[in-house]
């Protein structure tokens, strides 16, 4: 498992725009800012990599992803109390049966 960055987003977003930009060198950059000239490209690369997610509305896959994944877990959370029900009827016979339950 990997540590956690000591930026935060909004950080790495400014540096990779200033980068984006072109005004100034990688190196002035570093130094303004710094953070490893490696670091500021592969922001800069990550953050074009992912700008079309800006553009995305909100009611897209994830949306659907997540209404899908809650009715799922739903549908778990109610099998799993029928078993437990289930579970503790047979154990209370068995016993009421005098045979030994686990």
């Amino acid at each position: 498992m990997g540590r956690k960055s000591k930026f935060d987003a909004s950080f790495k977003a400014k540096v990779a725009l200033e980068a984006i930009k072109e005004q100034k060198t990688l190196t002035e950059l570093a130094k303004e800012f710094e953070v490893s000239p490696v670091k500021i490209t592969a922001w800069k690369q990550e953050f074009l990599a992912n700008a079309s997610a800006a553009f995305v509305s909100p009611d897209t896959s994830r949306e659907k992803e997540f209404s899908h994944l809650k009715a799922e877990k739903d549908r778990l959370l109610k099998k799993v109390g029928e078993l437990t029900i289930e579970n503790d009827f047979f154990a209370s016979a068995c016993e009421d049966a005098g045979l030994k339950v686990r």
